[in-house]
């Protein structure tokens, strides 16, 4: 069943399950997104849209058996960003070469950059996962991205 080990068969059921509000053993393709980040998987929006998330609700639908497939893509791809490359993306901020980088600029690149984030994220972002700002603004990056890249609760996930 799409190369996938029983265990991630069981999960991406559950996942689906979920997402399906009306019990037609059915999924709205809008919430295609959720479902995947559901299964601790980080797909792009772009990524999303290739698969053939819908932009309204009640446009698509998918059942389980078509979403298994999607679920083992989206989990073979190394179309995602891992810690080292964002390490390395972060020193180009680091113009003292002592791992730290000004606030200010983090702000940019989350409210500028590739999937641009809300205000509103960006600030929570901030407040939940960096470390304070010295008195010249700046901020040691390597902890924030430690916190970023271990997502919200990630004692959930020991057994993933």
């Amino acid at each position: 069943m799409a190369d996938l080990a029983p265990k991630d068969i069981e999960r991406a059921k559950f996942a689906f399950d979920i997402y399906d509000f009306e019990g037609k053993s059915r999924m709205d393709m809008f919430y295609l997104g959720d479902c995947l980040r559901g299964l601790n998987l980080n797909p792009t929006l772009k990524m999303i849209d290739k698969l053939g998330g819908a932009k309204k609700k009640g446009e698509k639908f998918i059942k389980l058996e078509e979403f298994y497939p999607i679920y083992s893509d989206v989990k073979k791809s190394k179309d995602t960003g891992s810690f080292e490359d964002f390490i390395e993306c972060l020193k180009l901020y680091d113009k003292m070469e002592n791992g730290t980088m000004m606030l200010g600029e983090l702000e940019h690149i989350l409210l500028s950059l590739g999937e641009k984030l809300e205000r509103e994220e960006v600030d929570i972002l901030i407040k939940e996962c960096c470390d304070p700002e010295d008195d010249d603004g700046f901020i040691p990056y390597e902890p924030f991205l430690k916190r970023v890249c271990a997502g919200p609760h990630p004692e959930m996930y020991e057994d993933w």
